[in-house]
């Protein structure tokens, strides 16, 4: 391998050229013909996903697609990696190598291991640029019937069934992440995602968790991941106009409930 990243139990490297390509072995043949199969104008996973016919555009920090992998048909999401903040203007895609993506796919597990919901690491892929820089993509499973919770607030009412479910299903995940001893420092509501379930119940999975730290105790943990949520429902009222109640903005002010 051109750069020396972590291989998890599960999972296989390709050196391809121009790429690094680690992936689960149910996933590899897909994963591979896909980067093989990219326009020669954007040689990358996400460039295959975004030239594919039938791709869902999921609107983001960039868009990523919804796609079927070739040949195995399995559904995956494929993302581009872009830094946030003020940091996007000066580095947009670029990171020091190996990128974040192999520590998301170690946070992945990890989360998964200790019962927090989050869409499994299907594989990423890495590209070097110069020196010590590289690009990433990453590959998750794509959840089914599912929704994040920003649109549901947009699309539904206080005190409706359909609120409480969503509100239930995110105080759920709240108590994983605690229990986890998962703090989330960019937790809002675009990166919940609510799945509907047979019993007619939502279940909440948590994304983008390359932002996750698990050093902080279930108190702490607990209060961060409220605060933050609190004000990311609060922008979502005051600048796209979803309305909230303030007995929904009261259970994120409670103070933290007894985590087993």
């Amino acid at each position: 391998m051109w750069l020396d990243v972590p291989v998890p139990r599960g999972y296989s490297h390709a050196d391809e050229p121009f790429a690094l390509i680690i992936s689960q072995h149910a996933a590899r043949e897909g994963v591979l013909s896909a980067y093989r199969a990219a326009p020669k104008d954007r040689p990358t996973l996400h460039g295959f996903a975004a030239a594919e016919p039938n791709a869902r555009r999921l609107q983001g920090r960039e868009a990523a697609y919804a796609i079927a992998l070739p040949v195995t048909g399995l559904r995956v999401v494929v993302r581009h990696n872009r830094h946030g903040g003020a940091l996007r203007a000066l580095t947009g895609d670029l990171f020091i190598a190996p990128t974040r993506a192999p520590e998301e796919l170690a946070m992945s597990l990890e989360l998964r291991g200790r019962g927090v919901p989050t869409p499994a690491v299907v594989a990423y892929a890495v590209y070097p640029v110069a020196v010590g820089l590289a690009r990433s993509d990453v590959v998750t499973e794509e959840i089914p019937d599912s929704e994040d919770f920003g649109a549901v607030l947009l699309a539904t009412e206080p005190g409706s069934d359909a609120r409480a479910r969503a509100w239930n299903a995110v105080r759920r995940l709240l108590k994983r992440l605690a229990s986890a001893h998962a703090r989330h420092h960019d937790l809002n509501v675009k990166n919940i995602l609510l799945r509907r379930m047979d019993d007619d119940l939502l279940s909440a999975y948590v994304l983008d968790i390359d932002r996750v730290d698990l050093e902080y105790t279930r108190r702490d943990a607990y209060a961060g991941n409220r605060a933050r949520l609190r004000r990311s429902v609060e922008k979502w009222r005051d600048i796209r106009g979803a309305r909230v109640s303030d007995a929904e903005l009261e259970t994120l002010r409670h103070t933290m409930p007894s985590i087993p």
